[in-house]
C-alpha cells in the first residue's frame, strides 16, 4: 500500500476543520494540533470539541483526543496505513494532538503544515518546519515566515493562494449573512468562564440570554439559530467571541462545514499540490516526502 503524505494542521476550529476535512478525503493523512482550552466557537463543525469530549464527528470524519506523551518516540505514530491514526487503533480517524506548542512537528516530521489558528499574528510557525508551510488569513507574508499564505476574506479573492506578501488585514467586522454583520456575533461583557444555557441549535430571539460570564448575561443580538457557542468553563476575555447566532434560523445545520471553510480547504489542497505534495506517490509507494527532487525549494530556509 502506497505511504500516504502527512498534514499538520495546526487549530481545529472551524477553517481548520474544513481544511482537514478536505485534505482527509483527498487522501492525506493529517493530524490536529490544539490548545487544552480551545475558543472556537463552532464546535458542533469544528475537530477542536474533540478536545473537551474525547472524540467528535464532522461530515463523518471522527476525531479523538490524542495526548503529546503517546506520541513521543514511537516510530511511525500516526502512520499506519489502515488508519488514519496511531499505530496499532482501529478504524479511520482524525487524531487532535493537545499541542499549542507544536512539538508535534519535530516528532513526526511532517510534508506541510497548515497554521490555521486565526489568531490574526503568526503564534511560531516558520518556514522550515516542513518542506511546505502554509499560513491561513492576516498575520503571515508568504517567501517570509511561511512559504504560501490563503486568503481567508470573504469576496473575490477568498481561497487565493498567495506566494510573495500576505492577505488582506483583518477589518474586524464579521461576514454578512441575511444582511446581519456584527449584531449577529455574541461577546463576553467581562473577562471570566463562559456558562451557558442554551445550546447550539436553538432557537432564540433578539435579547435572549444565552449564557454567562462572571454572572453578566451574554444575549443574543439578533432573532435566529444558535450556530456556535464556546464550551462551559472556558475563559474569555471581556470583548472576546462567546457564540454566533445565523439569521437564517432552522434552515441552518450548524454541523455542517461553511462554504468558507470548505473554500479554503480547496485552496490549501491546490497549494500542496503545487508545491509537489500529494496524497501519494503511486509510481514508487512513497509519500511526496521521498519525492521531491523536482520540486524547488528555496536556499534561505532557516
Amino acid at each position: 500500500m502506497s505511504a500516504r503524505s502527512l498534514v499538520i494542521v495546526r487549530g481545529g476550529g472551524d477553517l481548520g476543520t474544513g481544511v482537514a476535512v478536505r485534505l482527509h478525503r483527498s487522501g492525506y493523512r493529517v493530524v490536529v494540533l490544539e490548545t487544552e482550552s480551545p475558543t472556537v466557537v463552532r464546535r458542533a463543525a469544528a475537530f477542536a470539541e474533540a478536545v473537551f469530549s474525547g472524540k467528535t464527528e464532522v461530515e463523518g470524519i471522527e476525531a479523538r483526543r490524542i495526548e503529546l506523551h503517546e506520541l513521543e518516540g514511537v516510530p511511525g505514530v500516526g502512520r499506519d496505513e489502515a488508519t488514519n491514526a496511531p499505530d496499532g487503533a482501529t478504524g479511520s480517524w482524525m487524531p487532535v494532538v493537545v499541542d499549542p506548542g507544536g512539538r508535534t512537528i519535530g516528532i513526526m516530521d511532517p510534508d506541510a503544515v497548515v497554521d490555521a489558528r486565526m489568531a490574526k499574528v503568526n503564534l511560531g510557525t516558520r518556514r522550515g518546519d516542513a518542506p511546505v508551510t502554509i499560513g491561513l488569513g492576516p498575520g503571515f507574508k508568504a517567501g517570509d515566515d511561511v512559504d504560501l499564505v490563503i486568503e481567508t476574506k470573504r469576496g473575490n479573492s477568498l481561497g487565493l493562494v498567495i506566494e510573495t506578501g500576505a492577505a488582506a488585514a483583518d477589518t474586524g467586522v464579521p461576514g454578512e449573512i441575511a444582511g446581519v454583520t456584527s449584531e449577529r456575533v455574541m461577546r463576553s461583557p467581562i473577562a471570566g468562564t463562559f456558562e451557558s444555557v442554551r445550546s447550539i441549535g436553538d432557537l432564540v430571539s433578539e435579547g435572549d440570554v444565552v449564557g454567562h460570564v462572571a454572572g453578566r448575561p451574554v444575549r443574543a443580538g439578533v432573532a435566529g439559530l444558535v450556530r456556535g457557542l464556546v464550551a462551559d468553563g472556558v475563559a474569555l476575555s471581556a470583548g472576546a467571541k462567546a457564540g454566533d447566532v445565523d439569521p437564517r434560523g432552522a434552515a441552518v445545520d450548524p454541523a455542517a462545514v461553511s462554504d468558507k471553510a470548505r473554500s479554503i480547504g480547496g485552496a490549501v489542497l491546490e497549494a500542496l499540490l503545487g508545491r509537489g505534495v500529494a496524497p501519494t506517490d503511486p509510481a514508487n509507494g512513497k509519500g511526496t516526502a521521498d519525492v521531491r527532487a523536482d520540486v524547488e525549494v528555496p536556499d534561505d530556509r532557516p
